[in-house]
């Protein structure tokens, strides 16, 4: 690849940040220029997909086709394969014919029934919170030569630099939504127990077990409990008719 390609698909990439508005759209979009750059590299059409694992997030998937994306899902399904290896070694896994080789005969048989038979995996440095491998697949053997698989492991880098940005904009994010719930959460709890303490006539220490008590009693979370009181009360009417808070 030339230096201009390899700037191109660098710029291209960091547009996608400002230009997707979640970490699937980032996938579905850097797949998709991986596919080109590998497309562009064999002079043969490649497909490209990548499952992410973020810890303590749920898994996200993309692809530069609905193909692509099904060809992976075998690999994740089965749960090995050349572009898992390559998570595990941080090198490039080559599987050069599904029909042949005999590292993962279940994968092999089932890539080469869809039309895959060529298969290169090429790992992401995501950092120790995530991890990733572009999965690239080829109608034909032969495809994947040492020069492609360099450019595959140039546009992964690339790539790599991209997607921890985004991955860093998302968790950011999450942590805001998360930091909001609670706080609204907290407010809710704050209320209830203020309800609780008119009702009953008691303090606040005896108003929060009552509720905590609630929450026990109903396998419900205390803030559900909480919002629970305050849908209730929100009618005035009903309010007004409302004696004692029961556990």
């Amino acid at each position: 690849m030339e230096t201009e390609e390899q700037n191109d698909d660098f710029q291209r990439l960091h547009q996608l940040i400002s230009g997707t508005e979640d970490v699937k759209s980032f996938l579905t979009g850097m797949t998709r220029y991986g596919a080109t750059t590998l497309s562009r590299a064999t002079g043969a059409r490649i497909e490209c997909a990548v499952t992410l694992h973020r810890r303590k997030r749920s898994t996200t998937i993309g692809g530069s086709s609905e193909a692509a994306i099904r060809l992976d899902g075998v690999e994740q399904t089965l749960g090995d394969g050349p572009c898992l290896e390559s998570v595990q070694t941080r090198e490039p896994v080559l599987l050069p014919d599904t029909e042949s080789d005999q590292r993962w005969p279940a994968l092999g048989k089932k890539l080469a029934a869809a039309g895959a038979r060529n298969v290169l995996g090429v790992p992401l440095d995501l950092g120790k919170d995530a991890s990733a491998a572009l999965n690239f697949f080829a109608l034909d053997t032969g495809l994947f030569t040492d020069e492609a698989i360099e450019e595959a492991v140039i546009f992964a880098d690339m790539a790599s630099q991209a997607l921890r940005l985004v991955v860093r904009i998302a968790t950011a994010d999450l942590l805001a939504e998360d930091r909001k719930a609670a706080m609204e959460h907290r407010m809710a709890i704050d209320v209830a127990t203020g309800i609780i303490m008119a009702q009953n006539q008691c303090n606040h220490d005896e108003a929060l077990a009552m509720l905590m008590r609630a929450s026990q009693n109903r396998n419900q979370k205390l803030h559900d409990v909480a919002e629970g009181i305050l849908r209730r009360s929100s009618n005035t009417q009903q309010t007004a008719s409302t004696t004692h808070f029961e556990d």
